[in-house]
This record gives structure tokens, C-alpha cells and sequence, in this order.
């Protein structure tokens, strides 16, 4: 049986205010293709295939077409809900859907009940452990007891076992699970899972079975053999500019897993960093190949720019962050503006106000409207 892992669509997500579902589409319409070229029989989710637990209508219609073109190519679909989905909205419809070949693990108390996938080489049993929230999860499974991730996701892992065994030799498994696995390494795109505690679920928790697609964090990632992070098909912030953003082929033989190869997926739209002065970025013929790149700007200029995000997008379209970190930033004191004291009056705090949010003093012009600013408040103040 093969099968391709993939995790973290997050659809409908936006970057840094920048609407992403075209560029989704395109990425997720290209596992169809992977399917055909590929012999794909089953394709995962391993959770967050909505970036929101009430996706906009859009979103909901643009992954309608991603997973109806996969189950066209011929692939079953086996999805888990993550920590960004809502379990009662993806699953609401799930008996309905599996006889269609989309097959929805929701449930925390059904999490050994496996869909039962036939190949030539006999069954596959593919269990779902959702996005576990360990207060929620441990009252489902029936264990009041059990405190953090770690706890619940090895109950769960024990309920799989036991529920494997039971099926006797020759029942290959492939479980899903949404969690921060110990040794993983995260971006600044995941949304943090702990609650009330550490949220490391350590990776002798998921011994037993033959391949477990891990999902949540967003680069692709190996922590054994058989224990691998798709990662998320689109970059979703600056620290994955250099993901290779891709989906793992897992095969599986009579005796379990035989091979895991990476796939890369398509890159709608590069992203990348540029640093210095505004006028030398926006001079710099060298930056000309950036222009159609989602751009985060950090400029270094002595004094803040004025307008510096509309002026950079007028050469490049796609910047969409931009920070102000002027050269020897580090060294400078702490806000002036912030110790404010006896003999300091409204016009000195608001002067250095100005200066330490833009690296220069406020002119004379500036200088005058503050002070017609600060007598139109004491008459106001003076008339209560």
C-alpha cells in the first residue's frame, strides 16, 4: 500500500494579512497529481485542515476541491482534526462521508477504532489520535487521573496497541496523531499546545506500530524511522523561507513499512529578507528578482522612514512585513519617554516620545502642534 502523508493545510490562513487560498489551491491541487503519478492509494491529514475551528465559506469550498480532486485520482482520505480544527465540525458528517472514501477520525473515545484499508497484501488498520486537550481528553477516555499531553497521548497509544494485538498477525498500522513530539522542531506558525503544562510527547510513546504521521509542527522532520512530521504544504511565516515544503510516500509491504521518500511540493510564491537603508533597498538593482517574493523588509535607517511599507510596495508588490531596527539599535537606552518624573513636563515627555519611536528629535513645526494639542486639553480641562 502506499501512501502519502501530508498535515497542517491550515486553508484559509492568511500571511501577515495577505489572503493565501489561491496559493493553497495550487499546492493542494497538486497532491491529485502525486496521486495519479504515484499509485497513491490512501492519501492523511494529520490534523489542522482548516486554519479556524468556524472556516470562512471560501475556505471551506477551496478544501472541498482539493479533496474531491484527490478522491478523483483514486486515493481514500483518512483525516484527524488538529488543535486549530473544530472535532464536531469535521466530523459531523463522517459516517456519510466514509462511504465515499473520506474517512474522519474525531473521536477521542473511538481512537482505537480503525479504518480498515485492503490492499493486496492484506489489511491496514490507520488509527486517529485527534488534537488532545489533555483536561477534555482525559474525562473521554475515562481516566480523570491522567495529567498533561504526555499522559493522554500514551493512553491512547496504549488503547491502539491493545486493540492491535488483538487483531492478530498480519494487520499492518498506520496512526495519525496531532502533537509536539520531544525532538521536533517548531516555526513561529504553530499555535502553542500547552495547557497548564509541558505539551513534549515523548517518541517512545508511539512504539508498536509500523508508521505514525505525525502532524502540528510545520517543517518537515524525521525522529525515527517510522516517526516523521510532514510539515505544512505552504509557509505560513519568515522562519520557514527555508522549508522545502514537501509530503513524505510512505510504502508499505506484507511486513510492514518497506520505504519512505520525500515529495516537494510546488512554491506558489517564494518568500524572502532584505536588510538596509530604504533607498538603497528600493535602488538596489540586485533586489529587482524579489519582486514577485513575499518580502519582509528590515531597514536600518538612523531615523524611522515615513511611509516605508507603501513606498517599498511600489517596487514590490508582495512585502507584507517590515520591521525598523536601526544600526546599533541594540545599544541604544531605554525609552526616554518612559521615566516620566517631577520637573518633566508634557511637551519634554512628549519630545522624547518622538524621538525614541523614530530615532530624532520632533521638529519646530511638530514641536508647535504638540503644544497646541496640549493647550486645546487644558481648556477642555479647565471648563469640567
Amino acid at each position: 500500500m502506499r501512501l502519502l502523508h501530508t498535515s497542517d493545510w491550515h486553508v484559509g490562513r492568511t500571511f501577515h494579512g495577505r489572503d493565501l487560498l489561491a496559493d493553497q489551491e495550487t499546492v493542494l491541487g497538486s497532491l491529485a497529481d502525486l496521486v495519479v503519478d504515484e499509485r497513491i492509494d490512501v492519501v492523511v491529514v494529520s490534523g489542522d485542515l482548516y486554519d479556524r475551528a468556524v472556516p470562512s465559506a471560501e475556505a471551506v469550498a477551496a478544501c472541498t476541491r482539493a479533496l474531491s480532486g484527490i478522491r478523483r485520482a483514486g486515493a481514500e482520505l483518512v483525516i484527524i482534526p488538529g488543535n486549530h480544527d473544530s472535532a464536531q465540525r469535521l466530523g459531523a458528517f463522517g459516517e456519510f462521508a466514509a462511504a465515499g472514501g473520506l474517512h474522519l477520525r474525531t473521536s477521542i473515545a473511538e481512537l482505537d477504532q480503525p479504518v480498515l484499508l485492503d490492499d493486496a497484501d492484506g489489511p491496514v488498520a490507520f488509527y486517529g489520535i485527534p488534537y488532545l486537550e489533555p483536561d477534555p481528553a482525559r474525562h473521554a477516555l475515562g481516566m480523570p487521573q491522567l495529567r498533561g499531553h504526555a499522559a493522554v497521548v500514551t493512553e491512547a497509544m496504549d488503547r491502539i496497541r491493545t486493540d492491535l494485538t488483538r487483531r492478530g498477525p498480519g494487520v499492518r498500522s498506520v496512526v495519525l496523531a496531532h502533537a509536539f513530539v520531544t525532538g521536533g522542531a517548531a516555526s513561529e506558525s504553530e499555535r502553542t499546545i500547552a495547557v497548564g503544562g509541558i505539551e513534549d510527547v515523548p517518541a517512545a510513546a508511539f512504539s508498536g506500530v509500523d508508521y505514525v504521521a505525525l502532524g502540528h509542527l510545520h517543517g518537515a522532520q524525521t525522529l525515527a524511522e517510522h516517526l516523521r512530521y510532514a510539515g505544512s504544504p505552504v509557509a505560513y511565516s519568515f522562519s520557514e523561507a527555508t522549508h522545502r515544503k514537501s509530503v513524505w510516500l510512505v510504502e508499505l509491504g506484507p511486513a510492514g513499512l518497506r520505504t519512505v521518500e520525500r515529495r516537494e511540493l510546488p512554491v506558489p510564491r517564494r518568500l524572502a529578507t532584505v536588510r538596509g537603508e530604504l533607498a538603497d533597498v528600493l535602488s538596489d538593482p540586485a533586489a529587482e528578482g524579489l519582486t514577485e517574493c513575499y518580502l519582509y523588509a528590515v531597514l536600518t535607517d538612523p531615523v524611522r522612514p515615513l511611509d516605508a511599507m507603501r513606498r517599498l510596495q511600489e517596487r514590490f508588490p508582495f512585502a507584507v512585513r517590515l520591521d525598523w531596527q536601526p544600526e546599533g539599535g541594540a545599544d541604544r537606552p531605554l525609552p526616554r519617554y518612559a521615566k516620566v518624573g517631577a520637573g518633566r513636563g508634557d511637551a519634554q515627555v512628549a519630545d522624547d516620545f518622538v524621538l525614541d519611536c523614530r530615532g530624532s528629535a520632533p521638529s519646530t513645526a511638530e514641536r508647535e502642534l504638540l503644544s497646541e494639542a496640549f493647550e486645546a486639553v487644558r481648556r477642555v480641562e479647565a471648563q469640567r
